[in-house]
């Protein structure tokens, strides 16, 4: 089983309900995998993340619906998941720029969101080396925020810079005094936890660094990274968003491992004296499951 195969299983199935309550944990059993790693596979493959192109082929049928057919609004907008008039007609008008209403009329332009589909060779022609590491159990303190995948390109950037901003911030940095840390070898980390029983596309991302202590500071929270077996990756600040699309949209399906899920992804940063934050290095570790 490919994972290729598996994002078209998950794209039929979409596809075949749009006229119904979707749920990501069903998708995601349908793609034969956790609702996390789905997630990041499925904005890895199509850059969409899955609740937005969900909502966009639902417009875009609704649409159709409006043109083709004499069903009331209402009608179309209950089919389609929307539980109001008015939360059909905003949702409506930000994808096709007019109203239900208008669009019935037949003489505006409407937006149409075409269906994903897997290309029969997915190859990239991306090399990137890795390798597979041991790592032990090690705790880690900082400070915590829940994201959904659907916003966190725009938010979570955003949030973090007025956080390392913050008086907090130098607490933090100061546990270590900028030394790298026994197992890490970094002086600060992120971690990104998935949250199974949490919302639909939620994790929590953790800004921390390596501790050997599991007390609790005031102002901090602290978490225990148990032992796992990582694949990791080096890159720089730059392109640490690259690479993850790499691994999630290429590497696990050119070599076959499996994600270890319920362990977080761990992103370390080596900033570089003098030099752009752009440039730092970044080494991504990604729980895996030896074959």
């Amino acid at each position: 089983m490919t994972w290729p195969q598996r994002m078209k299983w998950a794209i039929e199935y979409i596809e075949s309900n749009l006229d119904n309550d979707l749920s990501i944990d069903d998708i995601a059993k349908v793609a034969c995998c956790s609702r996390y790693h789905f997630h990041r596979m499925f904005f890895a493959y199509f850059k969409i993340t899955c609740a937005e192109y969900i909502r966009r082929r639902k417009l875009t049928l609704a649409a159709v619906e409006l043109l083709n057919t004499n069903e009331s609004i209402v009608d179309i907008a209950l089919k389609f998941g929307y539980k109001s008039p008015n939360a059909f007609t905003r949702a409506f008008r930000n994808m096709h720029g007019i109203n239900p209403s208008n669009a019935r009329k037949g003489d505006s332009s409407l937006s149409s969101y075409k269906r994903a589909f897997i290309p029969k060779d997915n190859k990239t022609g991306e090399c990137m080396n890795y390798k597979i590491i041991e790592v032990p159990e090690f705790n880690l303190i900082g400070k915590s925020k829940s994201f959904e995948f659907e916003n966190f390109v725009k938010s979570g950037p955003k949030f973090w810079k007025e956080y390392v901003r913050s008086k907090d911030y130098e607490k933090l940095i100061r546990l270590n005094n900028g030394r790298p840390c026994p197992i890490t070898n970094s002086s600060l980390l992120s971690a990104y936890f998935p949250k199974e029983n949490g919302k639909q596309d939620e994790f929590l991302d953790v800004l921390g660094v390596e501790t050997s202590s599991r007390d609790r500071l005031k102002g901090f929270e602290t978490f225990t990274i148990p032992s796992s077996t990582y694949a990791e990756f080096n890159c720089t600040y730059k392109t640490s968003m690259k690479t993850n699309r790499y691994i999630y949209g290429s590497w696990f399906s050119s070599t076959g491992f499996e994600r270890d899920d319920n362990k977080p992804d761990i992103v370390a940063y080596f900033p570089i004296p003098f030099r752009p934050m752009n440039e730092m290095c970044v080494r991504w570790w990604i729980p895996v499951m030896r074959k």
